[in-house]
């Protein structure tokens, strides 16, 4: 009879049990010489598998969960804006439930994918990894055709299809950017913003129906603003022992041309009434932030609190966005 194959999880336990009865099986201990008794055998036993355990657990969680944190903020403050603008001519909140529904699900998605591919650092390893990422990959995909099948469903919403284009070739064009190296690195993750971004005018579609002027409003705001985030993280990374008001600037020129454009832009958007003129109020933060950063003393970088402080100038970029226009109605 054929003996059967070992699962990787058996294979790890016979590993882990030898290491521990190498050391055991004499009645000695390896570090300390001295005797070791039945009660400590088990005791080392045990927290050989709780340790195995936790590794396990934290390695199935990184494998189907994402690890782009702040991707969550470029995803859902758009949302949340475009759904506060929308507000104020209509109140239909069931089709931007769905849409918040489907768009987790698909953004959740390719973590598990690209894991169970093999096209990213982490991959799946055994049988038993392959069949989770599968099972998680099986629910995400039937939430998220529910939600856009009910969405689209009879011909509705149809410019979800040119928006979940658009925010497609994004994506793509993203990953191409990514392959040409470490120079095209902050170039990616703005292209790769125009998609993740696009779920602000695509909420306020589902919400009033229309997709005008103001979609388009809502999109190139929360790009621009991401945009700026971006260019912002980065400058502080690779700046971060830098130190005089002369040498930031020399090496955050683009940045601060950034900055210029951005009050430019905001100039013509409220003196020709497409935005108004009180909503530029919601980039004063960003703005200020900005300038500042080049005459601000030198300071170790704390890029955990540095990610927090941005999450705080979203979440106030959103407020203050949707604040103004309910102000100007």
């Amino acid at each position: 009879m054929a003996t059967p194959e070992l699962t990787q999880d058996q294979k790890t336990w016979v590993v882990q049990a030898t290491n521990v009865l190498g050391s055991t099986c004499l009645g000695t201990d390896s570090s300390t010489g001295g005797k070791l008794s039945v009660d400590e055998i088990k005791v080392s036993f045990l927290e050989e598998g709780a340790a195995t355990a936790r590794a396990r657990h934290e390695r199935a969680r990184a494998l189907v969960l994402p690890r782009e944190h702040g991707a969550w903020g470029l995803l859902l403050v758009p949302m949340v804006t475009g759904a506060g603008v929308a507000f104020r001519e209509s109140s239909h909140f069931v089709p931007a439930l769905l849409l918040l529904v489907a768009t987790l699900a698909l953004f959740w998605l390719r973590t598990p994918v690209e894991n169970l591919l093999g096209t990213s650092a982490l991959r799946a390893q055994s049988a038993d990894e392959r069949r989770v990422i599968a099972s998680v990959i099986a629910v995400l995909a039937a939430v998220a055709a529910l939600a856009l099948g009910t969405l689209l469903w009879a011909g509705q919403n149809r410019y979800l299809w040119l928006i979940g284009a658009a925010a497609g070739v994004a994506f793509v064009g993203q990953a191409l950017l990514k392959k040409l190296g470490r120079s095209t690195r902050m170039l990616s993750e703005i292209v790769g913003t125009i998609g993740l971004t696009a779920s602000g005018p695509a909420t306020y579609y589902v919400i009033t129906g229309k997709f005008g002027t103001m979609a388009w409003v809502v999109w190139i705001a929360n790009l621009i603003f991401a945009g700026d985030q971006i260019h912002y993280v980065q400058l502080r990374i690779h700046t971060a022992r830098v130190e005089g008001v002369a040498e930031k600037l020399k090496r955050g020129w683009a940045f601060a041309a950034g900055q210029l454009a951005m009050t430019a832009a905001l100039t013509i958007a409220c003196l020709s009434g497409l935005i108004p003129a009180i909503a530029s109020v919601a980039f004063s933060p960003l703005l200020f932030r900005g300038w500042f950063y080049f005459i601000q003393k030198p300071a170790p970088l704390a890029v955990r609190k540095l990610g927090w402080n941005e999450l705080s100038h979203a979440v106030a970029f959103s407020v203050l966005f949707i604040a103004a226009f309910a102000i100007a109605k």
